[in-house]
């Protein structure tokens, strides 16, 4: 029993259920990226290069031969180039996400806390002094 317990204290930290919320909306975040990158981004780019699409490119090793029952052996380097265009725009999202982030903090450290209220010995020694000044 004491194992479970255990198990249960580790799973339900903070720190446990926030990674777990933050692979959920990282994965859904992936398919947002790989749905912008394969639908809106790729598109134009096989526009401008001649209507080459990336993911079907690939360096062909073995040809395939339906005769003979031997598949196709290939190198896909343009699924690679997808993948490699989708990691950019992703690390530029969480930059841009880490950079505000950034600049929230920094203002909430630059604005002046307000100042805090003379504590009762403060007030106490500034009467005196104003007594004695005005003596």
């Amino acid at each position: 029993m004491g194992f479970f317990k255990e198990f249960k204290e580790f799973a339900m930290r903070g720190s446990v259920v926030d990674l777990a919320v933050g692979v959920v909306i990282g994965g859904a975040f992936g398919k947002i990226v790989t749905s912008l990158v394969n639908d809106i981004i790729m598109p134009p780019i096989g526009v401008v290069t001649g209507g080459v699409d990336f993911s079907n490119l690939k360096y062909v090793l073995t040809a395939a031969n339906e005769q003979a029952g031997v598949e196709e052996v290939a190198i896909n380097y343009g699924t690679f180039v997808n993948v490699v265009i989708q990691f950019i725009i992703v690390a530029f999202c969480i930059f841009l996400v880490i950079k505000g982030l950034n600049s929230l903090k920094k203002k909430e450290e630059a604005a002046p806390a307000a100042p805090a209220a003379p504590s009762k010995e403060e007030v106490l020694l500034t009467e005196i002094r104003d007594i004695l000044r005005n003596k």
